[in-house]
């Protein structure tokens, strides 16, 4: 016998070794077994879970006004009216509106405004504005930012649907008047002043116009 012919027959003897070894180790797979479980991901779902709780209070009047007052029984009123009408998506655009307002007061760009005031505020408004030109006084400001924002009441006229919500706002801004000369003789560019507003803004519930007005303010 060659030494080919020996090295071959000694490979196939240590393959066949190797085999029968596997087997006893690892075993065999027969039909009746339960598949490997699937690889899980590692990485953590970023989905938010929610619970429904079927005839609960709803969180988006009550993250806001006590459940049984009269406020939240209005918002209520307004939510079935206008089911598309959310109570938090309100009050992130009154802090807007809000910022918006009072700097358009302040500068006198009352043409911006008009379209969110009511009549009665926007003619307060251009009095206001009027005297302050006829005095040649003029306004220099800067809106910092409104620090805090509460829904303090809401109501709902059921004859007409206008529904009215009221939000305190305390706002920090920096305020200066200056005289024809451009002097400055009240406020100042760099104290910051805190302000406190409240305001009431209205609408017709689940009328075409989607515009809430400023129908009072108390500072």
């Amino acid at each position: 016998m060659n030494a080919p012919l020996i090295q071959l027959l000694v490979l196939a003897g240590i393959a066949i070794f190797l085999i029968l070894r596997l087997k006893n180790v690892l075993g065999t797979r027969e039909g009746h077994e339960n598949p490997p479980a699937p690889m899980q991901s590692t990485e953590r779902s970023t989905r938010p879970e929610f619970e429904v709780i079927e005839g609960g209070p709803d969180l988006d009047i009550t993250d806001h006004v006590d459940e049984d007052s009269d406020a939240a029984k209005a918002l209520a009123a307004m939510k079935r009216l206008e089911p598309s009408f959310y109570v938090s998506d309100f009050i992130g655009g009154a802090r807007g509106a809000y910022e918006m307002i009072v700097m358009g007061y302040e500068n006198g760009e009352l043409a911006d405004i008009q379209p969110f005031l009511s009549e009665e505020i926007y003619e307060t408004f251009v009095d206001g504005v009027a005297a302050r030109e006829d005095q040649g006084l003029t306004i220099e400001a800067n809106f910092i930012g409104v620090r805090e924002i509460k829904l303090v009441n809401a109501t709902l006229d059921p004859d007409t649907n206008e529904g009215e919500v009221s939000i305190r706002f305390v706002s920090e801004m920096t305020s200066a008047v200056r005289d024809r000369g451009g002097d400055i003789v009240e406020g100042s560019l760099t104290d910051v002043k805190k302000q406190k507003d409240t305001w009431s803004f209205a609408r017709i519930m689940g009328s075409d116009d989607p515009n809430w007005l400023l129908v009072s303010t108390d500072g």
